[in-house]
């Protein structure tokens, strides 16, 4: 066909034509997903503001909307109590695309957000590896899940659980211990190589930064 581009993972990022990429997006919403500390709101806003769209963060929109901090809905309410406002919330930033949406760790679990987000989004997982993980969240001491006496053990099932889920997403590109905008390329790259080829092709692609 002559109006279709694949692009390479080695290609330059420069050799990408952004309004075509938007262009090919379409309404639908880039959806971040993956475990905590995998990077999803710091390399999102950077995301976002490349391609000169919103950025949300759906654990900011719950948190206005219950007037509550994530651990204190937790802590009052219990886990299903949050999960079934965040698929209320996140059915409702996705009707608001397009834009950058990151989501909290656990919102790709629920089989209706995961339903929502192919309908309305394109799902990038950010795949992290355990010891970069660690590392980054222990920078924060507010993850709710991760009060326990065995923060890691309680990581690695979290990983062991959640990543099966996590490979269903469309895209998957690796979040490694490298500046944020080096993802971002890498996002841009693999966004642009999946939105660009043949409606036939494979519909999942993986890259690795």
């Amino acid at each position: 066909m002559t109006d279709r581009l694949a692009v390479s993972a080695d290609e330059n990022i420069n050799s990408i034509d952004m309004d075509r990429l938007l262009v090919a997006l379409g309404s639908r919403s880039i959806v971040l997903v993956g475990i905590m500390g995998c990077g999803k709101s710091t390399v999102g806003k950077r995301l976002a503001l490349r391609l000169g769209l919103e950025f949300v963060d759906a654990d900011s929109e719950i948190e206005r909307a219950a007037n509550m901090t994530v651990s204190e809905i937790f802590a009052e309410h219990g886990e299903p109590y949050f999960r079934s406002g965040e698929e209320r919330v996140i059915a409702r930033l996705l009707s608001e695309g397009p834009q950058v949406l990151a989501t909290g760790g656990g919102a790709f679990m629920s089989e209706t957000t995961r339903s929502q987000i192919t309908e309305h989004g394109l799902s990038i997982w950010l795949k992290v590896d355990f010891e970069t993980v660690m590392a980054r969240v222990r920078r924060r001491a507010t993850r709710p899940l991760l009060q326990t006496p065995d923060p890691e053990g309680t990581m690695r099932n979290l990983l062991a659980e959640r990543e099966p889920v996590y490979a269903k997403a469309a895209l998957t590109v690796t979040s490694k211990d490298v500046p944020h905008d080096t993802v971002v390329d890498q996002i841009i790259i693999t966004m642009a190589d999946y939105l660009f080829q043949d409606g036939d092709s494979v519909a999942s692609q993986t890259s690795n930064t």
